[in-house]
């Protein structure tokens, strides 16, 4: 056999931490402006090696109305497709759908505005398959302050009402998009592990939506994980390269440990010729001066394999390349869900 026909040892380990990981993304969106035409994307999570994924549906331009008409889509959606997709409600679900070789979903909601004051909406959203709700979307709400606000006043008397609330229910608080101040004293207050879904560290992009080290730190203390997303202007210079994503993979590791990083893609399943949100079309939320004037970069799902193999080259071991791709999320999942 010659060089160019012989095997990749890479490749083939690459191929056995896929096989033995239950490979995780923490978020991943769809456009509501016509979801029943971007849904067949999802199938790209599958092809590409994911076993779960996390599926927005709504954020805080969305009230309770959206949220539960697009909860009501995408279940009956997946209903309708029992070959292909699984409703993860537990951990056992998920499982199940990577043993059958299916891709199994959870719902993610960034944001409590759809709760507005009811209580009751965590305990209902959960029933329906919601297994993380980010705490604030960018600008404050009921619930406490979001990354771009001019000042963060921390949680909310309600806040921590609602903390406690989702902890009962089994609902993973996320501080993704949520305020330096509130997310500390999210942290603070848990009883199980917080999650930072899709993000990256802030001290190799300063951006707001970035995570500074203490915070890392504070998140990994509660049991939590971070999620390296694939936005190219939070990874830097809107470079969406495995080089980078593993740059901050790497990062993480070194400030939160091996068992507190995963993935959070944050990729949008869109008009593949516009792959790009519209973040001019809310400035309250999006503000200028922050690059999401910009051609957004997003890693696509394909990536993935891409950064295991680096992953693998740099030295890490097939087990904590597996904790990467899913094992940490899996392990949360466990602890908090119901």
């Amino acid at each position: 056999m010659d060089a160019d026909t012989a095997p990749n040892p890479t490749e083939a380990r690459v191929r056995r931490v896929l096989a033995d990981t239950l490979v995780w993304d923490a978020h991943c969106c769809v456009s509501f402006d016509d979801p029943l035409r971007f849904l067949p994307q999802l199938a790209r999570f599958s092809y590409a090696g994911f076993n779960l994924v996390h599926l927005n549906v709504g954020d805080s331009t969305y009230g309770f109305d959206h949220v539960t008409r697009m909860l009501a889509l995408f279940r009956d959606w997946i209903r309708a497709r029992p070959n292909e997709y699984v409703l993860a409600l537990t951990i056992a679900d998920a499982r199940r759908a990577k043993r059958e070789g299916k891709l199994a979903i959870a719902f993610d909601v960034e944001g409590v505005v759809s709760i507005e004051d009811d209580l009751t909406r965590v305990a209902l959203y959960h029933d329906l398959g919601v297994r993380w709700m980010a705490m604030v979307y960018n600008r404050a709400n009921l619930a406490g302050s979001g990354v771009h606000d001019d000042e963060d006043r921390g949680l909310t008397s309600f806040g921590r009402k609602l903390v406690a609330e989702m902890d009962r229910v089994g609902l993973i608080k996320d501080i993704a998009h949520t305020g330096y101040r509130t997310a500390r004293e999210v942290c603070e207050m848990s009883s199980v592990p917080v999650t930072i879904s899709h993000s990256n560290p802030r001290r190799l992009t300063d951006h707001p939506r970035c995570v500074p080290d203490d915070l890392m730190r504070a998140c990994a203390a509660t049991g939590g994980v971070l999620g390296i997303s694939g936005i190219g202007i939070f990874l830097g210079n809107n470079d969406v390269s495995a080089q980078n994503i593993v740059r901050s993979i790497e990062y993480s590791v070194d400030v939160m440990g091996i068992d507190h990083v995963g993935i959070g893609t944050d990729f949008g399943m869109s008009d593949p010729h516009k792959m790009e949100p519209d973040f001019t079309s809310r400035r309250d939320l999006w503000p200028a001066g922050y690059g999401y004037d910009s051609q957004v970069q997003f890693a696509p799902p394909e990536r993935i394999g891409e950064v295991a193999e680096l992953l693998l080259k740099r030295g890490y071991s097939d087990v904590a390349v597996g904790k990467i791709l899913g094992g940490n999320f899996e392990r949360v999942a466990e602890q908090v869900w119901k």
